[in-house]
C-alpha cells in the first residue's frame, strides 16, 4: 500500500486494489471537483486542529480522505455555532440549514458545497451510516444557546451526545476497512471516559474563547468545589481558586485520556492511534498547566518538540502496522441515503411483520399490569433432541435455531419489550470442538443470513470477545450497530458469557472508577454497581424461563433475575415455538409477585385457548 502526505490525490489513489487497473487513478475517476473537496477537507483539518490532523496521518492511507471529511464537517458546524457576527438564533439557524442541506445532498449523492460533497462521498463509499451523526449535529445547533451543567453526570451525556458520535464514526471507517477497533467488554467504560477527556482537555484549551462568547463549559458541580473561580472566569480574572480549579481540571482530564487497558488486543495500527491521541491530549494538558493566566488569553499548544518526540516514533510504528495489513479497499459507491431522523436505519431496510404461525395461533390478551417486560430462556436440550433421534448433536443446535426464530417471532407479536436469549456460556467450552464449531458458525450465519435481519428487532450482544472467532464478533457488532434504533423488541443473545464474569468485571470497573475518584466508594449504591454493567439500560428480569427438564440457572443474568420468576418445562429447545413463550407469559401474569411485600387479592387472567398446544 503506497502512502503519502503530499496529496489528496495520493491518498485516495490508494483506495482501489492495483490488480486490473492503473496504480495513478484515483477511486474519484476524473471528478477533478471531488478531488478538490477532499483537499479542502485536508486543508481545513490541519489549519483548525493540528493534533488531529497529525493524528489522522496515522491512518492508512486509504482512510485518511474520509478522517479529513469527517472532521472538516464537524469543524464547519462548530464554526457555524461559533460565528461572533451573528446572534445565538441566526447561528442556531445556520447549523440547522446546513444539517438540512446534507440530508438533501446525501439523497442526491452530491453537493454544491465542497466539505459537504467529501463527506456524502465517504459516507457511501465507504457505506457509513451518518443518521447517528444527527443527534450530534442537533447538540451543535442547541451549543448556540448557553450551556449550563448541573452536574459531571448531565456533563458527560453532553459528551456523549455531542462528540462521540464523530468518533465513533471513525471506529466504523476502520471496521469497513477490516481493521476494526475492537473494544473488550470491559473496555466500553474506558473508551467512554477517554472521549471525557478529550472533551475536557479540548474545553480547557479554548477557555479563553469560550469565555469572550460568554460560554463556560464546565458543570457547576466542579465549579463548586472553589469558591469564587466561577466568578472570576467570567470575569477573566485569575486567581487562586482559578488556578486551583484548573490544575484540578487539568489533572482530572489526564487521569481520564490515560487508558492504556482500552487497546489491549486491539490492532497495532489502531492502538498505535489512540496511545498517541492520549500522548498528544496529555502534552496538551502539561501546556494548559504551564499557561497560568495567559490560559484566559489565548489556548496553550505544546511546542514542536514535544509533538516531534511524540509523532516520529508514532509514525514509524503506525506505517509497520499498516503495511503488514491487508485491508478492504472501497468498490463502487452505494445509492444515496438519507439521514432523516432518528429512525433511520443504517441500510435501507423495509421492516416486516413477523410471519404468522403455521396453525394460525394468536397471543393470548395479556392486561399491560400483567405483562413482563424482560423474558430470558435458556435455551436446553438441543444435543438431547438430536440423540432421541439418533442424530449428531450438532444437529440439535441447527434445530434450535428455528425455535429461537419462532421466539422473536412470539415476541413481537404479544408485545414484548425484551427477550434473552442463553445461545453460548463460558462454560460450553468445554464441549467437543465440532459442536462449539457448529453453534457460533449457525449463530453467525445467522447474523448474514437470518429472517430476524428486517424485522422490528434491536438486537444487541453479552458476553466477551476472549476465544471468539473474529468475524463472529465483527457480525455481532455490526448487526448491534445495524439495528441500535429500531424501536420494537430488544433482543439480548448472550455469547461467551458467564454470570460471576460479569459479576467480577463490573466489580472490576467500579473499583477502577473508585481507584479515579469518579465515585466515592464509601457510598456506592446498587445503581452504581447497575451503570457499570455491560448494558447498564437493560431491566432487570421479570421472568427466567429454562427448558429441557432441568431447575437451575446456570450462571445466567445473576444481577438481573434476582427477583426473577422461574419457569421450568421439560421439553427440550427444538420441539418449542411461540406458542410456548405465550404459555409462559400466561403463567407468569397469574403469579402474584409481593418482592418482600404482603400479597393482594387480584383478579387472575384465564388461560386463552388459542395459544394451548395439543
Amino acid at each position: 500500500m503506497r502512502t503519502t502526505t503530499h496529496s489528496t490525490t495520493a491518498d485516495l489513489d490508494a483506495a482501489l486494489p492495483t490488480q486490473g487497473r492503473p496504480t495513478h487513478r484515483p477511486p474519484t475517476g476524473e471528478d477533478s471537483s471531488l478531488q478538490a473537496a477532499y483537499r479542502l477537507c485536508r486543508r481545513i483539518t490541519r489549519v483548525n486542529d493540528p493534533g488531529v490532523y497529525a493524528l489522522i496521518q496515522l491512518m492508512p492511507a486509504v482512510l485518511r480522505p474520509a478522517g479529513w471529511a469527517l472532521w472538516a464537517a464537524a469543524t464547519v458546524l462548530d464554526d457555524l455555532a461559533d460565528q461572533r457576527d451573528a446572534q445565538r438564533a441566526e447561528r442556531a439557524a445556520r447549523v440547522e440549514v446546513w444539517t438540512q442541506a446534507l440530508q438533501f445532498d446525501l439523497a442526491a449523492g452530491t453537493s454544491r458545497d465542497p466539505v459537504r460533497y467529501a463527506l456524502v462521498d465517504t459516507a457511501l463509499r465507504w457505506r457509513l451510516d451518518l443518521s447517528s451523526l444527527r443527534g450530534a449535529m442537533d447538540s451543535t445547533r442547541d451549543d448556540t444557546r448557553s450551556r449550563h451543567f448541573a452536574d459531571w453526570a448531565a456533563w458527560r451525556s453532553w459528551c456523549s451526545e455531542g462528540l462521540m458520535p464523530w468518533v465513533d464514526q471513525v471506529r466504523h471507517l476502520f471496521e469497513q476497512a477490516g481493521a476494526p477497533m475492537t473494544l473488550r467488554l470491559g473496555g466500553q467504560q474506558d473508551y467512554q471516559r477517554f472521549i471525557d477527556g478529550a472533551q475536557l482537555t479540548d474545553i480547557l484549551t479554548d477557555l479563553s474563547a469560550d469565555l469572550a462568547q460568554g460560554d463556560l463549559l464546565l458543570p457547576q458541580e466542579a465549579l463548586d468545589a472553589f469558591p469564587g473561580a466561577e466568578g472570576d472566569l467570567q470575569q477573566g480574572s485569575w486567581s487562586q481558586a482559578t488556578a486551583a480549579l484548573v490544575r484540578e481540571l487539568t489533572a482530572l482530564a489526564r487521569q481520564w485520556v490515560t487508558r492504556p487497558a482500552m487497546t489491549t488486543g486491539m490492532h497495532p495500527g489502531a492502538a498505535t492511534l489512540l496511545n498517541t491521541a492520549a500522548c498528544l491530549m496529555r502534552a496538551q494538558l502539561d501546556a494548559v498547566d504551564a499557561a497560568g493566566h495567559a490560559l484566559l488569553k489565548r489556548a496553550p499548544r505544546p511546542s514542536l518538540a514535544t509533538r516531534t518526540r511524540i509523532l516520529a516514533p508514532a509514525r514509524i510504528r503506525a506505517k509497520l502496522a499498516w503495511s503488514l495489513t491487508p485491508l478492504t479497499v472501497p468498490g463502487h459507491r452505494q445509492p444515496a441515503v438519507t439521514m432523516s431522523g432518528p429512525s433511520l436505519e443504517a441500510e435501507s431496510t423495509i421492516l416486516r411483520p413477523p410471519p404468522p404461525h403455521p396453525d394460525d395461533a394468536r397471543p393470548p390478551q395479556i392486561a399491560a399490569d400483567r405483562m413482563p417486560t424482560h423474558v430470558a430462556v435458556i435455551m436446553d436440550g438441543n444435543g438431547r433432541w438430536a440423540e432421541q433421534r439418533g442424530l449428531p448433536r450438532p444437529q440439535g443446535h441447527r434445530a434450535g435455531t428455528a425455535a429461537a426464530h419462532e421466539m422473536v417471532y412470539g415476541a413481537l407479536e404479544i408485545g414484548l419489550r425484551h427477550l434473552t436469549l442463553y445461545a453460548f456460556s463460558t462454560e460450553n467450552w468445554k464441549r467437543d470442538t465440532e459442536e462449539i464449531t457448529t453453534i457460533l458458525e449457525a449463530i453467525r450465519r445467522d447474523l448474514d443470513e437470518g429472517p430476524i435481519r428486517d424485522l422490528d428487532v434491536r438486537q444487541r450482544w453479552l458476553g466477551h470477545p476472549e476465544n471468539l472467532p473474529a468475524e463472529l464478533v465483527q457480525a455481532l457488532l455490526r448487526e448491534e450497530h445495524r439495528t441500535r434504533n429500531r424501536t420494537g423488541l430488544t433482543l439480548t443473545v448472550c455469547i461467551n458469557y458467564g454470570g460471576r464474569d460479569e459479576i467480577r468485571r463490573t466489580a472490576a470497573a467500579l473499583a477502577q472508577a473508585a481507584r479515579a475518584g469518579d465515585i466515592d466508594p464509601h457510598l456506592i449504591g446498587e445503581d452504581d454497581f447497575a451503570r457499570h454493567l455491560p448494558h447498564p439500560d437493560m431491566p432487570d428480569v421479570d421472568l427466567l424461563w429454562r427448558t429441557g427438564n432441568e431447575q437451575r440457572t446456570s450462571n445466567f443474568l445473576p444481577w438481573h433475575t434476582t427477583y426473577a420468576e422461574l419457569y421450568f418445562t421439560p421439553g427440550y429447545w427444538p420441539d418449542a415455538d411461540r406458542r410456548d413463550l405465550w404459555q409462559a407469559i400466561t403463567e407468569y401474569s397469574r403469579r402474584q409477585r409481593r418482592h418482600g411485600s404482603i400479597a393482594s387479592v387480584d383478579t387472575l387472567p384465564e388461560e386463552c385457548p388459542t395459544h394451548r398446544r395439543s
